[in-house]
């Protein structure tokens, strides 16, 4: 682990005691992207926004606390892409349609629902985004983020960053609890994305600074998560890399 890995852990770890203590949280919350209270609300801050409004494609993350969030984009008629758990797929991006969902907006925006109704498509399939919403553990009033550390969220939007289809143009958020939202300088690395916006039950925060990788950090990965993501197995046997 490098320092800069030392220091991410421990601001995760701060916030994770901090969330769960505090009662933003159940405890199970520990380690993972929390599962946050308020996360309905969060999904409403964000429905109220000028870019949310306008945007027709959002991409989002599959974890539990983003479910609002991908609910809502349903409800409001935009193309929802989802990440396949894990990236463990060729095609490493579910399709949800509102105009021919199979199932309740609730239940296909869920992972099970999404595996079941969904189509997989690989990023020379999908249209531009619009909105990317990063579940994180931590994230501080410059946009920098923190994930649970496994880099799902930095590799997906490094592919459609790669693909042109996450632009200038998109605007990445972060849907999180109020004591998500840290003092803590965050470092940085090469292939780290900052939010433009921090989205809570109560506030939306404005990040200045913007700063995204040009595409995947080749460097950055081991060759047992290159082997793990099939996505960049067959691209590094392409000799892509």
């Amino acid at each position: 682990m490098t320092d800069i890995d030392q220091q991410k852990q421990a601001v995760r770890e701060r916030v994770w005691r901090r969330l769960i203590d505090g009662g933003g949280a159940p405890a199970d919350s520990y380690g993972k992207i929390p599962g946050f209270y308020g996360a309905e609300g969060t999904a409403e801050q964000l429905a109220r926004q000028g870019f949310w409004r306008k945007a027709a494609t959002v991409k989002a993350n599959p974890d539990w606390a983003q479910l609002p969030v991908r609910v809502r984009a349903l409800k409001d008629g935009k193309l929802l892409y989802m990440a396949v758990p894990r990236m463990a797929s060729l095609e490493p991006f579910y399709l949800l349609d509102p105009k021919n969902l199979e199932l309740p907006p609730e239940e296909a925006a869920e992972k099970k629902g999404a595996a079941q109704v969904a189509r997989r498509l690989a990023p020379e399939s999908m249209e531009p985004i619009d909105v990317v919403v990063c579940g994180s553990v931590a994230v501080n009033r410059s946009g920098a983020r923190i994930g649970k550390g496994a880099g799902y969220s930095d590799l997906e939007v490094a592919l459609l960053i790669e693909a042109g289809l996450v632009t200038d143009q998109t605007v990445i958020v972060a849907p999180v609890h109020a004591l998500q939202v840290v003092e803590d300088d965050i470092p940085e690395t090469k292939h780290d994305f900052s939010v433009d916006y921090i989205v809570t039950p109560d506030e939306v925060i404005p990040c200045a600074n913007r700063r995204r990788p040009s595409g995947l950090v080749w460097n950055d990965l081991t060759a047992e998560k290159i082997a793990a993501i099939p996505a960049l197995a067959a691209r590094a046997e392409q000799g892509q890399p």
